[in-house]
């Protein structure tokens, strides 16, 4: 992130002049100017031959700029009456193997209840992957009977990180819609060995359920952003991403970084940048074990992973009008994700 913003020096300039224009004291003035400037750049007494003089970030003189944070400098997640349309494009790659995957999904907020927000997710457009409508019989059979989720309703906390899928029980209702569907289109051994696949999963819930919380678009939306960034407008944590199918997600050690200025399209800039931080090592996650296989008081964590995650919110309401994601980790190959999300309808 920028870390100072600039004033061009005009010929009527005085010390005094620009720091009432940046609601800066003098000597606050002075002081940031020359901690930031070359040594012959700096201000003794007055401005006197310096072309440009450093300000500080968060002073502007245009105060409508600046990102209204609440205590703390808090993102404050106010997501009521939202309803939006975003496109999404999954990438994901193993070593050299790579599928793209696009399509547009909705958003709407439902309802609060317990500090929990309630969203109903729907797919708006036919899947395409590697930029074709999918047309292989099994892409087609998981994009025909993907119906039974939808739509789907999900409970996000306060930070704007998903929680839970709400709607489960609704499932085994549309599956018998669903299916009879499928078998107008197609039948055969193929057909009865997948639909018998998806009886099995919805028979299990603990098995649905993970299956759910792995759906990258949810977990990118709802990354958990909207926190107290401090004083420096920064902040660190653990957060995990289900890059591999566990029981436990893999844990990233993150630290993000909020503007405290809206750029020039109104959009609010945040970005964290991390590592891989497990006890797992390699072999671990390749054989999905839940922890690490190997106790020690003091275990050298696994980093051989990267993360990093963009969100541009809208510079009024502070809801995301863009996300990038991703996400990697050494496997017997390098596995990564990419998640990207963009806004191309809203109310």
């Amino acid at each position: 992130m920028q870390k100072f913003n600039k004033h061009i020096v005009q010929k009527t300039d005085t010390l005094k002049s620009v720091a009432a224009l940046y609601s800066l004291s003098t000597h606050d003035l002075k002081f940031f100017h020359n901690n930031h400037c070359k040594v012959q750049d700096m201000i003794l007494i007055e401005i006197t031959r310096q072309v440009e003089l450093f300000i500080p970030r968060i002073s502007v003189a245009d105060k409508s700029r600046l990102v209204n944070f609440g205590r703390g400098n808090r993102l404050v997640f106010q997501p009521e009456n939202l309803f939006s349309i975003y496109g999404v494009v999954i990438t994901i790659e193993n070593g050299t193997h790579k599928n793209e995957l696009k399509y547009e999904t909705s958003v709407r907020w439902l309802k609060t209840e317990n500090r929990l927000h309630f969203f109903e997710i729907d797919r708006t457009s036919n899947l395409y992957l590697n930029e074709e409508e999918v047309n292989e019989i099994a892409d087609l059979l998981a994009y025909k009977t993907s119906k039974v989720l939808y739509p789907l309703q999900v409970s996000v906390d306060e930070t704007g990180k998903f929680n839970d899928i709400e709607n489960t029980s609704v499932f085994k209702e549309r599956w018998a819609k669903v299916k009879e569907e499928v078998y107008k289109e197609y039948d055969g051994e193929t057909v009865d060995e997948y639909c018998s696949k998806i009886e099995k999963i919805l028979n299990e819930p603990d098995t649905l359920s993970l299956l759910l919380k792995n759906d990258y678009f949810i977990r990118t939306l709802f990354f958990g952003v909207y926190q107290s960034f401090g004083q420096i407008f920064k902040i660190e944590g653990i957060e995990s991403f289900p890059i591999v199918s566990n029981v436990v997600e893999p844990n990233y050690q993150i630290e993000f970084e909020v503007d405290p200025v809206k750029d020039e399209y109104n959009l609010i800039n945040i970005e964290g940048h991390g590592t891989l931080h497990d006890e797992r090592s390699i072999y671990d996650f390749i054989n999905k074990a839940p922890f690490s296989l190997i106790m020690e008081d003091n275990p050298v964590m696994n980093k051989e992973g990267n993360c990093r995650i963009v969100h541009y919110l809208n510079g009024e309401t502070l809801l995301p009008e863009s996300v990038y994601l991703e996400c990697s980790m050494m496997l017997q190959e390098e596995k990564k994700i990419a998640v990207s999300i963009a806004v191309i309808n809203e109310n």
